[in-house]
């Protein structure tokens, strides 16, 4: 007898995997959702994690590792790893739960302030600190550093992103504006959608760029097959302009720098993907985990170098420059050793 009290049918493991049921009673006291699975044949050897991602796409794969974490994962009743190598028959059972609710709060995160004056500060983001709260992450964001530093930020955006007016992505460093105080914001916002602020990148990318100088004009939309990036490849979407110039050339790399007049969810590495040339180190986007004779970088090679804006309080136009992160420099230097100085 199952536990909401209904007699099962033998499974039958021959047939894809299954979902069974989604609501069983605990204990008599209260309904619970359980979503429960049988592994078919064809499952035999998937890990735990990558069998229910693809059973359960409304959740993140996080989420799901998460869950898995807090024992609320079991399968044939015991809690297994992550990790765990599915069996043909075992019965998955999974008992979701809703996420700690996200909010912004202060935290003593080291900030590398590059310009500020009463309306707007300029933060010099490192890779890997995420902008602000999403995806059941509430601690060491930008936005929890900066209400550390400055107490009060705009709220022109929503409780979770005072003061962000743009973002850059995890694994992006550089530049990054925020607005101190509402009509700062609003000041920002106008500007960045006009396309008055200069945003430009550097940028190293696979492959030999053949012209000097290049555009792309693609719109851009989620890729309806791989939900964690964008594309560039399908003719629908927001329309995007991405600029670059190759300022230096490798045996198989190309070093840009790379100018948007537009600010879609990864535009530039959407881009420079379609057009064959993704930036290194940037595997989502079919970049090489890790080329021949070189270590791993960790991160796509990505910075955003300069922005140009006028500042609210002053309305003078200010330019600020991130200086480029040393791992970068060092990763560019090992790539000019690995190809014996093969500069052109």
């Amino acid at each position: 007898m199952s536990r909401s009290g209904y007699r099962r049918a033998a499974p039958d493991v021959s047939r894809p995997s299954a979902y069974l049921t989604s609501t069983i009673a605990n204990g008599g006291r209260y309904p619970v959702s359980v979503h429960e699975f049988l592994a078919g044949t064809e499952d035999a050897g998937q890990r735990l994690d990558h069998f229910l991602a693809a059973r359960m796409p409304e959740f993140s794969r996080s989420r799901i590792q998460a869950w898995i974490g807090e024992g609320r994962v079991r399968v044939n009743g015991a809690v297994k790893k992550a990790s765990w190598k599915l069996r043909a028959g075992e019965r998955i059972e999974v008992e979701p739960a809703e996420p700690p609710p996200l909010r912004a709060f202060p935290e003593d995160i080291p900030l590398e302030v590059l310009y500020e004056d009463d309306a707007v500060a300029a933060i010099n983001k490192p890779a890997g600190l995420v902008v602000h709260a999403g995806a059941g992450r509430s601690s060491g964001t930008l936005v929890n550093a900066l209400l550390h530093r400055y107490g009060e930020l705009s709220r022109g955006g929503d409780a979770l992103r005072p003061g962000i007016v743009h973002r850059l992505d995890k694994g992006t460093s550089g530049v990054i504006l925020v607005a101190r105080n509402d009509a700062a914001h609003r000041h920002l916002a106008a500007q960045f959608a006009s396309r008055s602020v200069e945003k430009i990148y550097l940028a190293l990318v696979e492959g030999r760029v053949a012209a000097s100088r290049g555009r792309i004009d693609r719109p851009i939309e989620r890729d309806p097959v791989r939900r964690t990036r964008m594309t560039a490849r399908t003719g629908r979407g927001r329309a995007a302009l991405t600029e670059y110039r190759v300022l230096e050339r490798f045996e198989s790399f190309t070093l840009l720098e790379v100018r948007i007049h537009t600010g879609r969810t990864h535009q530039i590495r959407a881009h420079l993907a379609s057009i064959g040339h993704p930036v290194a180190g940037d595997a989502l986007y079919g970049a090489a985990a890790r080329p021949a004779g070189l270590e791993p970088l960790g991160r796509p090679w990505l910075h955003a170098w300069r922005l140009g804006f006028v500042s609210p309080a002053t309305g003078q136009r200010v330019v600020v420059e991130a200086p480029v992160p040393e791992e970068l420099e060092q990763w560019k230097r090992q790539l000019a050793s690995a190809h014996n100085g093969g500069r052109k």
